[in-house]
């Protein structure tokens, strides 16, 4: 059961379309293998859109009726005058129910994804990140998606069975959404769908027995504290 999920706060962002793309890709991964958060999400998707449609409707439920139909008297005064014709709604909506159907239809059906020979199933949103080659290291390999985010990397990030990543802790902050397969740390285990954010509070060392295949967002290098590890860090601009 998947026991991480992303705060309340980045679903509402999400909702509202603010997101930058790195973390937006995330929340719909995440909601695409979490039916809870996938709820809460239409919800508040449904939320923001009646919003953005009346944004001034609770001011509007304070006018008096008196002040309605003052209002309405003005307008229709200034459409006699103008001779502005009013809007037909039905005729509007007839007229866009009778444009021809979209034929290009978004393809939401899981992806297939490749690696080592190895072959996983990823949701839909990675539809257009996924013609980037693998960098292979050792039982690491991992795919960087081109997202222009100034310092924020965001990869397709495969472990071997029987790997692991070095002890390490975060000069800024790692997020790891767990796509396929199963990892542990010192902080528990991990299923599909967990939604894990740590920043430099949290020293861990994810090792898998099976192998796994997660998405991570970096804003800055980790910093290896353990082992010859260690010796990578004067360079981990160049490899994060």
């Amino acid at each position: 059961m998947i026991k991480h999920h992303p705060q309340q706060e980045l679903l509402v962002s999400h909702a509202n379309g603010v997101l930058p793309l790195s973390m937006a890709i995330a929340v719909s991964a995440h909601c695409a293998l979490c039916e809870t958060c996938r709820e809460q999400l239409a919800l508040l998707t449904e939320q923001a859109a009646n919003s953005a449609l009346n944004p001034d409707g609770a001011l509007a439920e304070k006018h008096t009726h008196q002040e309605s139909i003052h209002t309405a008297h003005i307008n229709a005064e200034h459409i006699q005058a103008t001779n502005v014709p009013v809007m037909d709604i039905d005729a509007m909506l007839a007229q866009i129910m009778a444009q021809p159907a979209a034929t290009d239809v978004p393809n939401n059906a899981p992806l297939d994804v490749q690696v080592k020979q190895q072959h996983y199933t990823v949701p839909s949103v990675f539809r257009q990140h996924l013609a980037r080659p693998w960098q292979i290291l050792g039982k690491v390999s991992r795919m960087r998606f081109d997202l222009d985010e100034m310092n924020t990397r965001a990869s397709l990030l495969h472990i071997d069975a029987q790997g692991e990543i070095p002890q390490h802790t975060h000069k800024g902050y790692e997020l790891t959404l767990l796509l396929a397969g199963a990892f542990s740390d010192l902080n528990g285990d991990y299923v599909p769908g967990d939604f894990i954010v740590l920043d430099s509070q949290h020293h861990h060392s994810p090792k898998t027995v099976d192998g796994c295949l997660c998405y991570t967002v970096l804003d800055a290098p980790l910093h290896f504290t353990k082992g010859l590890s260690k010796l990578l860090n004067p360079i981990g601009e160049l490899i994060y």
